[in-house]
């Protein structure tokens, strides 16, 4: 009797293998190439375990609305993780505008989470923040996020896309990315401002000194400076952004839910 209680709930067991996949397909921390692909696949199968055996699991036979349901879940789990990326993407944006002013721009690393290139100064502010979710568990807040969108978002529940408010929402998440980097950026590269007008001024009142071979390691001295006191303003900032995250992926699931 229960062997055949579960066979008839191997539909409802892949939807819900599919969107924990998708989510970790996109999410911080759970996306990057540092860790291994058999290592995602077997933490999903393991979640997905745990889940089969915990939330309702409603009557899902196999038809051509099934097949919109898994769509439905992997679009689930690749848009809400994928909006936490970009929330997080803030700290990258900010870090391209000060190594912009520092002259750092021309030095991009790779970054081995995503493999594309990424500024100095923004890779190790990216670093700073990874360690401060990992210490504040905010990997587990993320994972009880996953549990959670079951109860907004339902296994045999169509998303509401004829409406715009989810479309707003996202651009509304962009605007305050933007703005994110915006104040992370604004202590250095205001900074470095002043100190490019100074030596403009140095140029124009002391022709001799080549303020090219003198302007650089300045701003670089400069800007490293800046970046230790202001590392409280930062730590501060990654946090309320961390907060920010988490509500941003749970507005999204409520406005997927209807």
């Amino acid at each position: 009797m229960l062997e055949s209680i579960a066979l008839m709930n191997v539909p409802a067991f892949l939807l819900i293998l599919v969107r924990i996949t998708a989510f970790f397909a996109t999410l911080p921390l759970f996306s990057y190439r540092t860790v291994p692909t058999q290592h995602k696949l077997g933490f999903s199968v393991f979640l997905a375990a745990i889940l089969y055996f915990t939330i309702p699991l409603p009557a899902v036979s196999l038809d051509a609305e099934y097949i919109l349901l898994l769509l439905k879940e992997a679009a689930v789990g690749i848009a809400v993780g994928l909006i936490a990326y970009i929330v997080l993407a803030a700290i990258q944006i900010a870090g391209g505008f000060i190594d912009f002013q520092m002259g750092f721009a021309i030095a991009n690393v790779i970054d081995p989470q995503t493999g594309a290139q990424s500024p100095l100064v923004g890779q190790y502010m990216y670093i700073v923040t990874l360690i401060l979710i990992l210490a504040v568990d905010g990997h587990h807040l993320m994972i009880d996020g996953v549990f959670y969108s079951y109860e907004w978002i339902g296994l045999d529940q169509l998303l509401p896309l004829r409406e715009d408010g989810w479309i707003e929402y996202v651009l509304n998440a962009f605007n305050h990315m933007f703005i994110t980097a915006f104040l992370l950026a604004v202590p250095i590269v205001g900074c470095l401002f002043f100190v490019d007008i100074a030596l403009g001024i140095i140029a124009r009142t002391v022709p001799q000194l080549n303020v090219f071979v003198v302007g650089l390691p300045l701003k670089i001295f400069a800007g490293l400076a800046v970046l230790v006191i202001a590392m409280p303003f930062y730590i501060f900032l990654i946090h309320k952004l961390f907060e920010t995250m988490l509500d941003t992926m749970r507005g999204l699931m409520v406005l997927f839910g209807g």
